[in-house]
């Protein structure tokens, strides 16, 4: 999100106090996307749905590993799967986990470049 742009809205924002049930489940996403190639494949359904052959391409990961991590991503409801054919195809169907890992990853950008922080 460029500097100039405005944060989004608060309202956009859930209201509701967290409880533990929450913090062990946010802990349980990040704890799935602490695997750099799973981080690597949400990251990639994050810009648009695509098939294992796709995201083997993109991780750069072996395609047996590929289809290992998408189950545990699918399993834990990270991703979901649709099939076109014999073709198996992954997307996203959460704008907070999109979001999330999009931000994750333009925050390591600055690290790694080291860009000045923004909002």
């Amino acid at each position: 999100m460029p500097v100039s742009e405005p944060s989004p809205p608060a309202a956009r924002s859930h209201t509701h106090p967290s409880g533990a049930a929450q913090f062990s489940t946010a802990a349980n996403v990040f704890s799935l996307l602490s695997d750099p190639t799973r981080l690597h494949l949400v990251w990639s359904l994050a810009r648009g749905e695509a098939d294992v052959n796709t995201l083997t391409e993109a991780s750069g990961a072996a395609r047996p590993a590929v289809s290992q991590h998408l189950a545990k991503l699918r399993l834990a409801g990270l991703v979901q799967v649709r099939k076109e054919g014999r073709r198996s195809v992954y997307s996203l169907h959460d704008g907070h986990l999109r979001r999330l890992v999009i931000e994750a990853v333009n925050h390591a950008d600055h690290m790694v470049t080291g860009a000045p922080p923004h909002d």
